[in-house]
């Protein structure tokens, strides 16, 4: 197979074949992210996606089931070249039920409803929605470029067209004291306007290299300690509404895994944390994570 750069994939993509739509990421601006610093952005022809696309037909046959579009933004690609390659997708390998992507909130919003419906007739079922916060004051901080109900606004299209939204967001994302329970209210209650298929989780940390990085050296931004971590997903989690959305905690950077409908997941999980801060209990934290304090 033929890439360029590093490559990223959400976890549940492990197992699907990546084609490399674009080269990086379309905007590359936010101030915690590190990926596609290596390249310069650029979207390759469809010409060299068929020939990729061959190319991995001889490799796995009808091995395939999923795919993945890359790099971080594929939906950044005009309607119709989206539509080509689901198409050429779909004929290479006869057994594929899953193409997914990650979808920047500027170019979902590029794209009205009735594109997202036709992505979805081609065959596009699942795209990986960066909201990262429902606080405006948050998503200015991070240099995110659209507002929450902007953000708001991308995700519903993406659920209304059909197509299974994961809304990705970060806890610990507004710093520490009272904008973290404000980041972890105002955030969950975006997800429960936009209403997504799951909700995934990821801990804030501060990458060398990244503006965020130089925030947090100068002084100028902190870091939750794990306690704060457990208090802010509590706030998350006590503020979303629907029983039946999924949530997926098990990213690396999280202090505690969970994966399961709401419903089931409060029905142990705020014992566990209230015991934890209680008795400041690190047994359920991840030692990687400790080890960064």
């Amino acid at each position: 197979m033929r890439y360029e750069g590093n490559i990223y994939r959400p976890p549940p993509e492990a197992d699907a074949y990546i084609l490399q739509c674009t080269i990086g990421c379309s905007y590359n601006k936010c101030s915690y992210c590190a990926m596609y610093k290596d390249v310069r952005y650029r979207v390759r022809t469809i010409d060299e996606l068929k020939e990729d696309i061959r190319l991995a037909q001889a490799t796995f046959g009808n091995k395939v089931e999923k795919v993945f579009l890359s790099d971080g933004d594929a939906i950044s690609l005009p309607t119709e070249s989206l539509l080509t390659i689901l198409s050429e997708l779909y004929l290479a390998f006869p057994n594929l039920n899953h193409v997914s992507t990650y979808a920047g909130p500027q170019s979902t919003l590029d794209k009205s409803l009735d594109e997202f419906r036709l992505l979805k007739e081609a065959g596009l079922t699942m795209t990986y929605l960066g909201v990262e916060s429902g606080s405006d004051d948050v998503l200015k901080a991070i240099r995110k470029g659209v507002s929450s109900a902007q953000m708001l606004t991308a995700g519903q299209n993406i659920v209304q067209s059909g197509i299974k939204l994961v809304a990705m967001v970060m806890i610990g994302l507004g710093g520490s004291g009272e904008q973290s329970k404000q980041h972890a209210i105002q955030t969950a209650e975006l997800i429960n306007k936009m209403n997504p298929y799951l909700l995934g989780l990821l801990t804030t940390v501060a990458i060398e290299g990244t503006p965020l990085y130089r925030q947090v050296e100068k002084g100028d931004f902190t870091l939750l300690d794990p306690y704060e971590v457990l208090e802010e997903v509590k706030d998350l989690l006590q503020t979303l509404s629907r029983e039946e959305l999924l949530i997926d905690s098990t990213h690396g950077s999280n202090l505690l895994p969970m994966k399961g409908s709401l419903r089931a997941i409060r029905a142990g999980v705020f014992d566990k944390i209230d015991h934890t801060l209680l008795n400041r209990d690190s047994n359920i934290i991840g030692k990687a994570y400790l080890g960064r304090f």
